[in-house]
């Protein structure tokens, strides 16, 4: 299995349950992370000095965080895009000062980067990808520039072909109950009234695959923990686990996008296991 991210960070949000899980199963995961998150914003007002506006250290810090997130998930085979031979920057949010500079991720030639990809992809030679839809969930550069890398990677690989390709998504159904559960006892998640109002909310219908990782929920929440200047322990994520359980983080859910869906299915008729299908 091979996912490609844009920040460490997302890698856990996004997949932590399933990395945990699969690694346990036996499988060969491997992430990508195409930046160092150069740009993010530090929630660790003790670590402020780190940020990109101060000595620019953050990115430096949060390969640390992502080592540590990794070692709770049990992951041992990590590693940045293009490695020691290219460094791609942080792009920030869009539309920010940062989405100029030359080094940044965004302004990266697709075929370039995807061309890094590829040799990892010819070396591992991974059944499954994991990356984000075409808008990157959310709408930030680098996770878009992360979809478009990852989808042409796919297409150059032409020493080894993905079984199957998956992009991360969360019903919104299940957003909808969250927001509702949350406003029951008087708070909100990311401030949002409705499911409408969150921008990685699927249609349901979108939703191809859930992993049910409810075992892994714990490791999960400990990786979360490690990437410390990025996810507030008082901040939504925790919020959402502290209201209405840990469990909530515990299905992890995909949209098939390259190969045949496969039984097991769920009730809804979503696969349960990303490797169905799949002759070895």
């Amino acid at each position: 299995m091979l996912l490609v991210h844009a920040h460490p960070d997302d890698e856990t949000i996004n997949n932590g349950a399933t990395m945990a899980m699969y690694q346990d199963l036996g499988v060969h995961v491997a992430l990508v992370t195409c930046t160092r998150g150069e740009e993010g914003e530090v929630l660790v007002p003790g670590l402020s000095h780190l940020a990109s506006s101060e000595t620019d250290q953050l990115g430096n810090h949060r390969i640390i965080e992502l080592a540590a997130a990794m070692k709770e998930l049990g992951v041992d085979d990590f590693r940045f895009l293009g490695a020691e031979k290219k460094r791609f920057r942080d792009s920030g949010m869009m539309g920010t000062e940062p989405n100029n500079r030359p080094d940044v991720f965004w302004q990266a030639d697709v075929d370039d980067a995807a061309k890094f990809l590829v040799e990892v992809i010819h070396e591992i030679r991974p059944h499954v990808l994991l990356t984000y839809d075409e808008i990157g969930g959310y709408g930030h550069p680098d996770h878009i520039q992360a979809h478009r890398v990852a989808m042409r990677a796919v297409e150059l690989a032409d020493k080894w072909k993905v079984s199957k390709v998956y992009w991360n998504a969360i019903p919104k159904s299940v957003i909808a109950q969250g927001i509702e559960e949350m406003k029951r006892i008087g708070s909100t998640f990311f401030g949002a009234e409705s499911a409408d109002d969150i921008p990685f909310a699927k249609d349901d219908a979108l939703v191809t695959a859930v992993i049910d990782g409810s075992e892994y929920v714990d490791r999960k929440m400990a990786a979360m923990k490690a990437h410390e200047t990025q996810i507030a322990l008082d901040g939504p994520f925790f919020a959402l686990s502290n209201n209405l359980g840990n469990q909530v983080w515990g299905q992890e859910y995909y949209t098939l996008v390259q190969g045949t869906p496969a039984a097991p299915f769920d009730k809804d008729g979503r696969e349960t296991d990303l490797f169905a299908g799949i002759t070895p």
